[in-house]
């Protein structure tokens, strides 16, 4: 089993991407990061928990970091929303893989009140739907 999980670990990560666990995996946010991302503690079998880093599927937000005034304005409010969407959890996770990016995986997620996160997000203007390529600029 650990000369397994060694194996894993050091697999091209376009290899590890490409696997899907369907879910669902329930998880506590620990802290929301942006509009699009947080850091939840997902219980994937009886006493495991794991902290990871969690981007919403099908949604782009505004970035906080961002060069123009109005991206980061927008950014915040789109933080806020989405930590007020999922407080503390728990949040439902499915169809998850592997992010591209940053070591995050990349989930569709339900809110505590049944809601998908990422057509909340879209619908009330906190996010751009998104299906992956390059992004739509948020400032002119």
């Amino acid at each position: 089993m650990l000369r397994l999980a060694a194996i894993l670990l050091f697999l091209p990560v376009p290899l590890q991407a490409a696997e899907t666990i369907p879910g669902p995996v329930e998880a506590r946010v620990l802290r929301v990061i942006d509009g699009d991302s947080f850091v939840a503690e997902a219980h994937v079998w009886p006493g495991h928990l794991i902290t990871v880093n969690v981007r919403v599927r099908g949604i782009d937000a505004p970035e906080l970091r961002s060069r123009c005034a109005g991206e980061r304005i927008a950014a915040a409010r789109s933080r806020n929303a989405l930590a007020e969407m999922i407080g503390n959890g728990p949040v439902g996770m499915t169809n998850i893989g592997g992010g591209k990016f940053y070591g995050r995986v990349l989930a569709d997620v339900t809110a505590p009140d049944g809601r998908p996160v990422a057509e909340a997000m879209a619908s009330n203007k906190f996010a751009k739907p998104y299906a992956g390529g390059k992004r739509t600029p948020f400032c002119g």
